[in-house]
Parts: C-alpha cells; structure tokens; sequence
C-alpha cells in the first residue's frame, strides 16, 4: 500500500500580522494571538501537537515535545482571500489580486448580468453581510422578483434569491451566466456565488448546504490537477473543489458544517485509503464567527475541531502525512469583518517526516505543494520548499 497525504485548512485561521499587512490595511491582525487572550480558550490536543510553539497564546502553552513539526507560512500571492489562499498551498501565485468592489459594480456589469438573465434590474449592489442583506432587501425581492447582488471585501459577485420567488436551479443558471459571460476578463472575480435563502420576512434565512461557489479557472499547474494526472486519488471535502471550478477531483464530499466535514473525513481515512490525496477545507471559523466578528464561537469551533484530533491523529498510517494549516486570518476581535493579510499556522505530522522540529517561517503557502508533491514522488517545480526529511 502507498500513504496518503491529508491537508487540513482551517479557514480563517491566522496567527499574525505579515511584513505586507499595512499595505492591505491589517498591521494589528492576529486572529489566533487574539482569539486565545480574548476568550481563554483551551485547546488541549492542539497543544499537545505544538500549536502553542507556533507563536505565544495566552490559552495555549508550549510543548516541550510536541507530536508535530510546527512552524507558520507567509503568503507570496496578492490579495487575502479563500481562492488566493488555496490556490497558493496548491502550488499556484497570483501576482495581482482577484478584482474588488467596494463602491458596488459598475452599471455596465450590471446591465449586461440583467439582459443575460432577462431582468429589469437588480437590489443593492452592495458590499454587505449575508445575513444582513436578506434581511434588509428580501422582502422587496419577494414582491419584484429582482435578485438581490452584493459583494464584500472578498472578490465576489453574490446573487441571493428565495428559493420560493427562483427555484434553487434558476439562480444557480444566473450565477453560470454571471461567472461565464458577465464576470470575465477585467471583471474576473475570484468567485461567483449563489446564495439561495428562504422562510418570511422578519425570519429570513441562508440555506447554507444549497449555496454554490463558481471560481475562476485555475491554472493547470497546480498540485490538485497534477496529481489526478498522476493517477493519485483525489478528493475535496467543504468548499475545496468549489474554489478548483471541481477540476482536478476524483470525488467532492460538500458540508454543511465543520462537524460533517470531520465526520466526513473520518470516514474517508476508515475506508482503506490507498495513495490518495485529500484536501479539507472547515469553514465555519471564517464563515460563522470571523466575519461575524465572534469571538466566543470562533473558540468554541477551535475547540470543536481540537476535539476531533485524537481521532484523526490515530487514523493517520506510518507512511502517511498530516499538514493542518490556515489560508488568510480573520480576526474577530477586531473593527474589521474582512479577511486579514496574516501568516498561517503549520503543523506537520508525524513529525519525524519533517526536517526540523521547529519548521520556523516558510517563505510561501506552496511549500505545502512542493512537500505534497515530493510525498508521492511527483517531479514538479513548484515554487517553494518541502519540509519533508
């Protein structure tokens, strides 16, 4: 039998501020550093795996001997978003960000959207929360028809509608438009999303298991696709292969939640894996609790997932490879409900694959690429360096 490599994301999950940060406006960020002093709260397992040695946390100690390598990765590619951030641990820099819009789209993207759906207009053209949005322009939706359009600080062009007013089917042939023929070229976001919503006013509500991203096209060249050329089973398990168009995928497993992302993921490494790559994205950090500016449900989804590393950890073989790491910070105890430009952690495990214990900086997010690549002997040039020994 071959191993299996496993890359655990936690969105959102920073541990402080890079060189770059004052560019991007986020020289304070830290979303770990804070989190911890903020709420205190205890992560006994990712302690015992070295989370603590990674940078000092006011809830989380150091280990004089962790179970894994540690160290934290700095990201080389312009921009802080989820696709930026995936595509870069997948091997792929980015030397301009993914378009944004903070004053709304202009009216030429817009019109051209509204004649290619057979729409008078659209509400908000926004940026604006998720929740928020529903609440503030669904019933005026409800009554029109119009589909509501916002953005946030994120490269995306979302389209939310009642799934009673356009069928779940409906928006998402809208978003296939919008990614396809509206939001291309200078207006190339890095996501469209389909955002479907339901009940009454007053009570309205995302239906988050319906929601659809639609990414730009990755570049052929990354780690995902080079390895399902390579013949090396791979699978997506959240929101991964949404960020990937779905290319380079031998299965995707999509979650509602960070709990059915670990259950999922405990099933997969019970089903007798064999040479195969899997590539974990858990939201809910990001999703839930960073933009929400919530620090106690931050912690208490850290804690959630602290408590599932005894049993992925005792899963894991002899000859496979663990990496947990993050792809951009977002600090909820901050002003800002916007992504934030910060170092992500790293924890490699079992340790005595890496070169060091302490793995220090890595210079770009793709070290996790080259180290993936060299696990299953893949030739590549990928920028970066493998930590494996």
């Amino acid at each position: 039998m071959m191993g299996n490599a496993y890359v655990i994301v936690v969105d959102g999950l920073g541990v402080g501020a890079q060189e770059d940060a004052a560019e991007y406006g986020d020289e304070s960020m830290n979303t770990l550093g804070h989190v911890s002093e903020e709420t205190g709260v205890r992560l006994p397992n990712l302690q015992k795996m070295g989370l603590g040695n990674i940078i000092p946390l006011a809830s989380v100690e150091e280990n004089e001997n962790p179970l894994a390598a540690f160290g934290k990765l700095r990201e080389v590619s312009a921009g802080k978003d989820s696709t930026t951030g995936h595509w870069e641990i997948a091997g792929i820099h980015l030397g301009k960000p993914f378009p944004t819009y903070p004053n709304g789209f202009p009216e030429g993207v817009l019109q051209a959207f509204c004649e290619g759906i057979g729409v008078e207009k659209v509400l908000c053209n926004k940026p604006y929360s998720g929740t928020d949005v529903i609440r503030d322009f669904g019933e005026e939706h409800l009554a029109t028809g119009f589909p509501i359009v916002y953005t946030s600080a994120d490269s995306v062009f979302q389209v939310a509608c009642h799934e009673d007013e356009v069928p779940v089917e409906k928006l998402y042939k809208w978003c296939e438009y919008a990614r396809n023929e509206v939001m291309a070229g200078e207006h190339e976001v890095g996501r469209v999303i389909a955002r479907p919503f339901k009940g009454k006013p007053g009570n309205f509500e995302r239906i988050s298991d319906k929601r659809h991203d639609y990414s730009s096209i990755p570049p052929k060249n990354n780690l995902v696709q080079k390895l399902y050329d390579f013949r090396v089973k791979t699978y997506s398990i959240g929101k991964v292969a949404d960020l990937f168009a779905g290319e380079g995928f031998t299965q995707y497993r999509p979650t509602k939640s960070n709990a059915e992302g670990i259950s999922q993921l405990l099933s997969l490494m019970s089903a007798g894996l064999d040479n195969s790559f899997v590539f974990v994205n858990l939201i809910d950090t990001d999703q839930l609790f960073g933009h929400r500016l919530d620090p106690a449900g931050y912690a208490g989804s850290l804690a959630e997932f602290d408590r599932a590393i005894p049993a992925i950890v005792s899963k894991i073989r002899e000859d496979d490879l663990l990496i947990i790491t993050g792809d951009h910070g977002n600090d909820p105890c901050s002003e800002s409900t916007d992504h934030s430009r910060e170092s992500v952690p790293l924890l490699v495990f079992p340790k005595n694959s890496a070169k060091a214990e302490d793995l220090g900086t890595g210079k770009t997010f793709s070290n996790i690429a080259k180290t993936v690549a060299e696990f299953f002997k893949l030739e590549n040039d990928f920028p970066g360096s493998s930590f494996l020994g």
